[in-house]
């Protein structure tokens, strides 16, 4: 899958990626990084990801979907290749006000998936269709 981050946001997550996997943690200059380049979802999507909120869906042909409980206990289905989320904040500040990069539910996976640490769960193809058909534009 290609990224269609800017550079820098993929080389910080590089960069954690590394650093996560020879520590276990994430180095203070990296998490004001993170907040000077993704703003206030910032401290948001790591709190979802101290709550192991993120889920990545695959199915047998390869399909991947992401499942994020958000703050308020909502469940979005984000998907990385297209960089949607069906939250109102991506609907607004991501793609109607062109504040952000991506909303916290987003970051929440590219930062569980920088980590490690996302949960993995198999579905059938047929589930995955069905899951598909459910996910409403903003």
């Amino acid at each position: 899958m290609r990224s269609v981050l800017p550079a820098v946001a993929e080389q910080l997550f590089r960069d954690i990626h590394k650093t996560y996997q020879e520590t276990s943690q994430i180095p203070n200059d990296l998490l004001i990084a993170l907040r000077f380049v993704f703003g206030p979802c910032a401290l948001q999507a790591l709190d979802l990801v101290d709550q192991h909120s993120v889920t990545c869906l695959s199915s047998p042909s390869g399909r991947k979907a992401f499942q994020v409980v958000g703050g308020s206990g909502t469940l979005y289905t984000c998907f990385l290749s297209c960089h949607y989320c069906p939250c109102p904040a991506f609907a607004y500040t991501v793609l109607r006000r062109n504040e952000g990069l991506l909303c916290k539910h987003i970051l929440a996976v590219y930062l569980c998936q920088a980590m490690a640490v996302t949960q993995q769960e198999s579905v059938s193809d047929q589930q995955m269709s069905i899951l598909l058909s459910r996910t409403s534009a903003p």
